[in-house]
């Protein structure tokens, strides 16, 4: 006997789920996505990561939390887990479906717009591309570390990052092995700062004090209080923006500092945002240059 049609406003959640399944059945990690086109937020329990975070994540920990918890890492091939009670209320209010780039042994390179589609093009080998809202993803076999703004409009998605699923795509029938262009990419370095400018770079992790600010023309209680708001604003990112958090992050505090003869201790301050940002879930890589790029430029005494 047929099955009757799902009422009209259900539709596109059970859509997303079949496109999920199949996904799975591919062999490609899959995961709802809500409103805004982003994972959905942690449950009570895993907030903060205080669980311990997935075995997939960059420190593998013991959560065994049945909800769609910790974004990309969240991603699972098993149909028992997509289809599961757990998951269905986020389904239900799904707007998408995304997959793990490198669960799946995928990188994709997000075009994001004209100009990085024509540089693609021109600098590298042809492989399987998918159209996006604004430029192409173009997807090689091999995984590597994410990274974003690896040049202007591209960025890296494979390990620890989700991709939006757009369709299968064009182009060559196999995808193309990752060049190693493209993993170049993500080890590049920034341009050189401009006069002026703060490059942070704290590899002992220390802490910020007086010591190290001796020409800073605030209180130590202003600026350690200006800095601890930041540090918990990135680690309240468990999902996803932690390094755009980052980056603004170090924006604001170096913004602070314009007017200071120094030094203001800008580079353990700096230091002190890449270490809540890793301890979150952001490649080290990335966030040293997002947060080098967010103290560029102000003006500020280092």
């Amino acid at each position: 006997m047929p099955q009757p049609d799902p009422p009209r406003r259900d539709r596109p959640a059970r859509a997303h789920l079949q496109t999920a399944l199949r996904l799975a059945q591919a062999g490609m990690p899959a995961l709802p996505l809500r409103k805004g086109k982003v994972p959905f937020g942690n449950c009570r329990t895993c907030t903060r990561v205080a669980c311990g975070g997935r075995p997939n994540m960059k420190t593998p920990g013991p959560c065994q939390c049945p909800a769609v918890c910790h974004a990309w890492a969240a991603a699972t091939t098993d149909p028992t887990v997509i289809t599961s009670p757990a998951w269905a209320p986020a389904w239900r209010q799904a707007v998408a479906v995304a997959y793990h780039p490198g669960g799946a042994g995928l990188t994709v390179v997000d075009l994001d717009n004209a100009a990085a589609v024509a540089w693609a093009r021109q600098t590298l080998p042809v492989t399987r591309t998918v159209p996006t809202t604004r430029g192409e993803h173009w997807i090689y076999r091999g995984t590597m570390p994410s990274a974003n703004q690896v040049r202007p409009g591209v960025d890296i998605k494979s390990c620890m990052a989700y991709a939006r699923w757009l369709g299968p795509g064009t182009g060559t029938g196999a995808m193309t092995v990752l060049p190693s262009t493209v993993r170049a990419l993500a080890g590049k370095e920034e341009a050189t700062p401009a006069r002026g400018a703060v490059v942070s770079s704290s590899p002992a992790r220390a802490e910020w004090d007086r010591t190290v600010a001796t020409g800073c023309r605030h209180t130590e209680r202003y600026v350690r209080t200006g800095l601890q708001r930041g540090l918990d604003m990135i680690r309240s990112h468990t999902e996803s923006g932690a390094g755009s958090q980052a980056f603004g992050v170090a924006r604001f505090l170096a913004a602070q500092h314009t007017k200071c003869p120094g030094p203001c201790g800008l580079d353990v301050i700096g230091g002190q945002i890449i270490a809540a940002a890793v301890s979150v879930g952001v490649p080290e890589a990335y966030a040293e240059r997002a947060v080098t790029n967010g103290l560029q430029g102000v003006g500020a005494a280092t």
